[in-house]
């Protein structure tokens, strides 16, 4: 929000010349002096004794009498528009003088290029009676602006003692309270006026009071004035009836027939009203100008009066549209400044009548408007700008897109992955890593003389590496290749059936766990039976789904469907975690291996993993939309070396491992898998490729990762969903689009509270020259920088402290959208 550019006008008049003081800002001021045209004050006097000749009946004033006789029918109407044309004419004609050029000049250069601000204030002061009734509304200088600026000018008496405004505390109310006095009517009506006013009880609570016939005047007087000092306090104070100047008293009301109210009587009731709430008050009666200057001497915001007399009709007018417009929560200006256009647009009608109201304000108060108390309005005060909804709709647009999102959580894994090395939150490593991957590597090939072409992959080399795995008493043999199709050397088939046969024969006999995967056509691709059977192996889905983990489905029909990496973690846990584990893998079982494990956890209500490790209803109900919201992600921030170990497959059958590798072997699920020749692949060759996340580069140090980035396993992040299942370390992602709403509200509120604390805290000493940072932009700076930082912290600790990913980017760039306009306001004041 941009800042306005408040003057300070003062002009007053030393026997023919008046002075000019224009302040404003850090302490600038200019002055000028000019002779003051006495023709000025014949033209205004001719303007009003025209004026008054043409709303001779029906004002909210006493006109006095002017003689008696036989009155010719003159044309009124003709003569106040040429009247008033004439001393409009001279009297910006005067304003156009070169003494005040420069502070013409002034004015509009707050208005031009890079120093435009949001509003021109100028704060008029008038020190003598004849000046403060010219209607420098009019000035000329004022219109020319308006057409590219708002305009608002506030007039400020010269003398004001309440000096403890910006201490006044104003009460929160659910509705705003509005006290209406019904003064004198004689000749006047105020249906049409109350009837306005009545309307207003959907917005505010709203009291009349007024005189009857045959009360006593004393009750008259009392009853109004305990109005004025209800308890409760009002905010806004309306008067209907006659009013009159009275420069010695502060003005009068009439609040009967002949009984009437000095501003000087009711300054104690008025005083405390301010005390309890009481900002604005309007008086749409006649001659105010004694009265507004008493108002604001009182403390109150603004008052808005008649200069002139006013004629009752023109007065039900303003009245009814000034509400029309604070009914919108315009400001009270906003709302004169709109009534007195329009009676300028029925200047047919109303000749002249739009030059008589205007607004007196305290310097230091904020204008007045009504306060939304429904609950619609205030959450319509929630509802984004154009320029919000646009960059909202981008970042949510953002937000669901997939592709982006890969990459984002790419980058923030990365970072967690510095993270946890800085703050050396890395966990503890597990003596051996749970899992072992034989990597059969183009080494592996070359030197295997037999294989001749790796895809697929000779049986019987698989065969070979299975019988190694069971010499060494290894007990979850893991097989990463889809064996759904019969070789063409069948032999080999038989041989591999065979290696896995015996591995299963072993005293100890060992766990198979093969992969399985989902056809075409949708049927599933399953290890032939002439190889292995499902009534003594786990046979898994090897699919993968980018850097989000497999999860087993509670109640799935097919329990060949089950993750590839679930079953891996369920036979380690069987193995190695569970006591007295009765059920093992038997040649001779007559039911599926898997069905008879889920009927033995099922009797002794046993549950191996935590429920983070199936798909939970409302994750499965994102897929509808292709979103992935709550879905637990791959924790590629703890370091490679503690998920798995590797071994080329060459290696192993050549018996070059070590003592200790062995025994680690005897307690590891061990995968047997491509270890990164390019024929790999269930279909296309290479499509066991997958690009090497960003925080693996950043673990082994690879130079030139970018240009190897798919230089990553399929085994690998089998081998990472393994370690999460068992060590119950799922990450959580909340969705983007969450935070971003979240965001966007914590913004919008942030933005309304700020907000409201500049408009009540503001003092209008502003600079226009805003060519640096204030002090509290700078402030500003430091707190979205500082909470942007903080808020990044929480959400790397809050990763590794209860595994949720809270994202950073999107709804920091959804606050700044919000934050931004207060970063470049001109000015923000205290």
């Amino acid at each position: 929000m941009i800042a306005n550019a408040v003057y300070q006008l003062k002009i007053e008049r030393f026997d023919r010349t008046c002075r000019f003081e224009l302040s404003w800002g850090k302490g600038q001021q200019l002055f000028a002096t000019l002779e003051y045209p006495e023709t000025l004050t014949k033209l205004y006097q001719e303007w009003q004794r025209i004026y008054l000749s043409f709303y001779k009946t029906g004002l909210r004033g006493r006109v006095q009498g002017s003689g008696s006789g036989v009155v010719p029918k003159v044309d009124w109407h003709n003569k106040l528009i040429e009247a008033e044309a004439t001393f409009l004419q001279a009297f910006n004609r005067w304003l156009r003088s070169a003494e005040l050029f420069e502070i013409r000049q002034e004015i509009t250069m707050s208005n031009s290029g890079s120093n435009a601000t949001s509003n021109i204030i100028i704060l008029l002061t008038c020190y003598q009676l004849e000046l403060e009734r010219l209607p420098w509304e009019a000035w000329e200088i004022l219109i020319n602006l308006a057409q590219e600026r708002p305009i608002q000018i506030i007039r400020t008496p010269p003398n004001i003692r309440e000096g403890n405004f910006s201490a006044v505390r104003y009460k929160q109310r659910r509705k705003n309270r509005i006290l209406v006095i019904v003064g004198d009517d004689t000749g006047l009506h105020f249906q049409t006026e109350l009837t306005a006013l009545k309307s207003l009880s959907r917005l505010t609570e709203i009291k009349f009071v007024g005189w009857q016939l045959e009360q006593e005047e004393y009750i008259i007087r009392q009853n109004v004035c305990q109005a004025i000092a209800d308890p409760q306090g009002w905010d806004l104070l309306c008067f209907l009836g006659h009013s009159n100047e009275a420069e010695i008293t502060g003005g009068k009301i009439a609040i009967a027939p002949n009984i009437h109210l000095t501003i000087s009587e009711i300054s104690p009731y008025l005083t405390q009203a301010k005390q309890r709430g009481l900002q604005f008050a309007i008086f749409n009666s006649c001659c105010g100008l004694n009265i507004a200057a008493s108002l604001i001497n009182l403390g109150l915001s603004q008052v808005i009066i008649m200069r002139e007399q006013i004629h009752n009709q023109v007065a039900q007018e303003f009245l009814l549209q000034f509400l029309l417009n604070l009914t919108q929560f315009k400001n009270v200006y906003e709302c004169m400044f709109s009534a007195s256009k329009y009676l300028q647009q029925e200047k047919l009608k109303y000749p002249s009548a739009y030059l008589i109201p205007s607004i007196f304000g305290h310097p230091k108060a904020e204008l007045f408007q009504l306060q939304p108390n429904s609950i619609s309005h205030k959450l319509k005060q929630f509802l984004p700008t154009r320029n919000e909804a646009i960059v909202l709709s981008i970042l949510t647009a953002a937000s669901l897109y997939i592709p982006l999102q890969d990459y984002l959580l790419d980058r923030r894994i990365f970072i967690q992955a510095v993270y946890r090395q800085i703050t050396h939150q890395i966990p503890i490593q597990k003596t051996p890593s749970p899992t072992l991957l034989v990597q059969i590597d183009n080494e592996s090939i070359r030197r295997e003389k037999d294989i001749s072409n790796p895809k697929p992959m000779p049986r019987h080399y698989l065969a070979k590496l299975v019988d190694k795995l069971a010499e060494l008493d290894a007990k979850v043999i893991g097989i990463d290749y889809l064996l759904h199709r019969p070789s063409e050397i069948e032999i080999r088939d038989q041989k591999l059936a065979q290696s896995l046969i015996n591995a299963v024969q072993k005293p100890q006999p060992a766990w198979i766990v093969l992969v399985t995967n989902e056809g075409i056509n949708g049927e599933r691709l399953t290890p032939l039976p002439e190889i292995v059977s499902p009534n003594w192996s786990l046979q898994g889905e090897m699919n993968l789904i980018g850097g989000y983990m497999q999860l087993a489905t509670p109640q799935i029909n097919d329990p060949h469907a089950l993750p590839f990496s679930y079953l891996l973690a369920l036979a380690y846990r069987s193995n190695f975690e569970v006591e007295n584990n009765t059920i093992q893998p038997k040649l001779q079982n007559q039911r599926e291996f898997l069905i008879q494990i889920q009927e033995s956890l099922k009797l002794e209500n046993k549950s191996l993993f935590s429920s983070k490790s199936y798909l939970q209803p409302f994750t499965e109900f994102s897929y509808i939309f292709g979103q992935m919201w709550l879905h637990p992600v791959i924790d590629y921030s703890i370091p490679p070396q503690q998920v798995y170990d590797r071994i080329p497959a060459w290696k192993l059958l050549n018996n070059q491992i070590s003592a200790s590798q062995k025994s680690h072997l005897q307690k590891q699920v061990v995968i047997i898998a491509p270890g990164g020749y390019k024929e790999a692949g269930v279909a296309v060759s290479g499509l066991d490729f997958f690009p090497k996340p960003a925080a693996i580069c950043y673990w082994r140090t690879d130079n030139d990762c970018l240009n190897q980035r798919r230089e990553f396993t399929g085994a690998e992040i089998h081998a990472y969903m393994v370690h999460h299942h068992l060590n119950n370390s799922m990450i959580i992602p909340i969705p983007d689009l969450w935070t971003i709403a979240i965001a966007g509200l914590l913004g919008k509120f942030t933005l309304i509270t700020l907000n409201k604390r500049d408009r009540q805290h503001k003092n209008q000493k502003n600079s226009l020259s805003k060519n640096t940072l204030t002090p509290k932009q700078k402030e500003w700076i430091i707190l979205i920088i500082s909470g942007a930082t903080g808020y990044g912290i929480i959400t790397l600790q809050t990763y590794i402290t209860v595994g949720i990913l809270l994202p950073w980017l999107l709804p920091s760039l959804t606050f700044l959208t919000y934050a931004l306009p207060v970063f470049v306001r001109e000015n923000f004041h205290d």
